[in-house]
């Protein structure tokens, strides 16, 4: 390609189009758990870690605490997540699953492999993916 300004060019449009149409294809798994793609990506985290603060939890989603706590919220008044005092600062708050927020994780087991087998690609081709979009993230982030 001869234009660097051709669209057809442009990393960001291939990005931004596979990002959505990545989370589009999540909208039918995460339906009947009653979760948005960013509220099942909170709960994977929050079943991995068991108890996180918001700040730790906005790291692991590449998202601002600003821009989590709205998220964290909803999963509150869905009764998945609770407010606990944290162990090591009594001022500050950890996020906790709650007993129902346990039992949707069985509900969940099964779509990442759901997605593997919807999207056609090998669990090679999906890691090599990851990769890609992590050097990526990794290049385009601030430098400290």
């Amino acid at each position: 390609m001869d234009d660097p300004l051709a669209v057809e060019a442009q990393v960001c449009l291939t990005m931004s189009a596979a990002a959505r149409s990545l989370v589009a294809f999540y909208r039918p798994l995460l339906e009947p758990l009653g979760l948005t793609h960013p509220q099942y990506l909170a709960m994977l985290a929050l079943w991995q870690y068991g108890r996180l603060s918001l700040k730790d939890l906005a790291a692991l989603l590449h998202l601002e605490p600003a821009t989590a706590s709205p998220l964290v919220k909803r999963l509150e008044a869905m009764g998945l997540v609770r407010r606990e005092r944290a162990a090591d600062d009594e001022r500050a708050l950890d996020i906790v699953v709650t007993d129902t927020g346990r039992e949707l994780r069985a509900s969940a087991v099964g779509i990442p492999a759901a997605m593997v087998d919807g999207l056609g690609l090998t669990p090679e081709q999906i890691d090599h993916l990851r990769t890609a979009a992590e050097l990526l993230i990794a290049a385009a982030a601030p430098s400290a």
